[in-house]
C-alpha cells in the first residue's frame, strides 16, 4: 500500500537520495539539500505502509498560470505500480485548486509524460523564467531533455455546447388556415 503525502521537513534527506541517484545516472537535475529543505512545501513522497520513502515530486509555481513538475522519481524497485502516475494526479489537483492553468516538464521520460496528458512542445516556447534553474545543470550548453506541458484548463461551457450532441426531438407540424 502506497499513501502520498506532503512532505516533512524529516523526508528531505531521503528525498535528497533519491533524486540525487538519478541525477548521478544524468537522468535529472540534481538538488543541493540547502534547495530541498527551502522547498520543502514544493514537494509530495510516495511512503509505503513501511514507512520508507519510494518516490517524490515536486510542484514549483513559477508564474500566475505555470508550474513544473519537477524531481519525479520512484526508487527503482517500486517503478511499473502506478506511483509516478498518482504523483502526477496529485500535482494536477494541487495546481487546479491554487489556480495554475498549465503545467510543463523537462524529461527524458516521453512516454510517461504522453501516458499523464503531456504533450511534447519546443522548448523555446516556453517562457523564459521557465529557465532559471538551468544554469546550475551540467548539460546547460546542450540540453537534451525534452519539453512537456499539459494544460489544465476546463473546458469553457460554450466548447462543451459545441461537442454536444443535439438530439433529434419530434417538432409537430402547424397547419395554416
Amino acid at each position: 500500500m502506497i499513501k502520498l503525502r506532503k512532505a516533512k521537513m524529516s523526508d528531505i534527506p531521503h528525498i535528497h537520495n533519491i533524486v540525487n541517484d538519478y541525477a548521478l545516472r544524468g537522468l535529472m537535475l540534481r538538488r543541493p539539500l540547502m534547495m530541498l529543505y527551502e522547498s520543502v512545501r514544493d514537494f509530495v513522497v510516495a511512503e509505503c505502509n513501511c514507512g520508507t520513502i519510494v518516490g517524490t515530486s515536486g510542484l514549483h509555481v513559477l508564474w500566475n498560470d505555470m508550474a513544473e513538475v519537477r524531481s519525479l522519481a520512484v526508487l527503482p524497485a517500486w517503478q511499473g505500480r502506478g506511483i509516478g502516475k498518482s504523483m502526477i494526479q496529485y500535482m494536477v489537483q494541487e495546481a487546479q485548486e491554487i489556480g495554475i492553468e498549465r503545467l510543463f516538464a523537462f524529461t527524458y521520460q516521453q512516454s510517461f509524460f504522453e501516458k499523464c496528458g503531456f504533450t511534447v512542445v519546443k522548448k523555446d516556447t516556453l517562457p523564459q523564467k521557465v529557465w532559471k534553474e538551468c544554469i546550475y545543470c551540467d548539460k546547460f550548453h546542450s540540453c537534451d531533455e525534452i519539453a512537456m506541458i499539459r494544460s489544465l484548463r476546463p473546458i469553457l461551457s460554450s466548447q462543451a455546447e459545441e461537442k454536444q450532441e443535439i438530439p433529434l426531438i419530434d417538432i409537430p407540424l402547424w397547419t395554416v388556415k
